[in-house]
């Protein structure tokens, strides 16, 4: 093993075993400042609570790599040696993986300053989990100037070497929705005085499940899930309230539009059926993450460049809010296996790193030929 592998295993292992929620990565952020600083990276000051972007290079153009430094609340039962110590927080996702992956882009690219053909701006960003994270990086000016970006995942049910991605939609988009049911309440015994507000719900809940059946055409990627149900404290009572929620995933946003408003067509025609009230409160989260067709071709040609295996990635039905970026400039995401027997936000999840040291080149490869191309048009 080169010592540059070894040195990014170590990066990605103390990052894993020192893991922070969204929002919290003060520590995370200190570890990654002064590892780049080592490394003669340069740190613009941007006004980011936590996170950190690193420069290397001069002049015009600029391209960004991204990578998110967040973990979950999750408890951690992988087994490891180098398991979370913070209990009942764990980098379930492999933040810590892309983390080390463009530490090591960047180490990379600073060897090679001189032949680079302009600068690359290298995002460590917060609050990925919570989809904020973006926003606060997009806010604090991280991509003023830049004319691409990329990013990546890891995919748990890829071998290491495999590279795959599309053009146009990638990751979905993300909705959250939580129906609040008021009926009135009764004695269990005697339902015919109150207006059950769990019967309701639960034919709600079948109801639902038709949008993406009979609503929209088996062409379009729809799921909509129940995912919590809540009504009651006791066995005797029928409750006067029950709350349901759950979640929508699109790629269209004609489809995520139509699935929302027929969401809100079902509640009111059941609301009106059992003379009860239902309000309905809808968060959009991140939406649906579209490649950029020229970049996306890019990063697949320049990983066959690079040995590695490619492959077509299907549409995912996750959210990324590195969808956020692509509203703003053109670049594309990427997918590398990290061969994990557990998927990602299990807690017995556990990449394998011996995906670090390729994936570090992968970028640094990427990122040099992307500015040469920019820098000849």
């Amino acid at each position: 093993m080169s010592a540059f592998a070894e040195q990014l295993i170590a990066w990605r292992r103390e990052l894993h075993q020192h893991p922070e929620l969204s929002g919290n990565e003060v520590a995370t952020t200190a570890r990654l400042r002064r590892w780049l600083e080592q490394n003669g990276l340069r740190l613009p000051d941007l006004p980011l609570h936590t996170g950190v972007v690193a420069e290397v290079g001069q002049g015009e153009p600029l391209i960004a790599l991204r990578a998110d430094i967040d973990a979950l609340p999750i408890d951690e039962h992988s087994g490891v040696a180098f398991s979370s110590d913070t209990p009942g927080v764990m980098h379930a996702c492999g933040h810590d993986i892309h983390t080390s992956v463009m530490l090591g882009a960047a180490q990379l690219l600073k060897a090679r300053e001189r032949e680079l053909s302009g600068r690359v701006r290298i995002i460590f960003q917060p609050a990925e989990e919570n989809f904020t994270g973006a926003k606060a990086v997009i806010r604090a000016g991280a991509l003023q100037g830049v004319s691409a970006i990329f990013g990546m995942h890891n995919e748990p049910s890829l071998p290491v070497g495999v590279f795959a991605t599309r053009p146009g939609a990638f990751y979905a988009n993300v909705d959250r929705f939580v129906i609040h049911i008021k009926g009135k309440g009764a004695h269990a015994a005697r339902p015919q005085e109150g207006k059950d507000a769990i019967v309701l719900a639960t034919q709600l809940v079948g109801a639902l499940q038709t949008i993406a059946s009979r609503d929209v055409s088996s062409l379009h990627s729809v799921v909509v899930s129940v995912t919590r149900i809540q009504g009651g404290n006791t066995w005797n009572v029928l409750p006067e309230t029950v709350e349901l929620e759950g979640t929508v995933r699109t790629h269209d946003r004609e489809v995520r539009s139509k699935v929302a408003q027929r969401l809100r067509q079902l509640a009111a025609g059941f609301a009106a059926a059992f003379d009860a009230q239902i309000t309905i409160d809808w968060r959009d989260g991140p939406p649906a993450l579209i490649n950029d067709p020229h970049w996306a071709a890019f990063t697949e040609q320049v990983a066959r460049e690079a040995g590695l295996k490619t492959e077509p990635a299907d549409l995912h039905m996750g959210g990324e809010d590195f969808a956020i970026y692509l509203q703003q400039i053109p670049g594309a995401f990427i997918s590398l296996g990290s061969a994990s027997e557990y998927g990602l936000h299990h807690p017995a999840y556990n990449p394998d790193d011996a995906l670090l040291e390729g994936a570090a080149r992968y970028f640094a490869r990427l990122a040099e030929k992307a500015l040469r191309q920019l820098s000849q048009h």
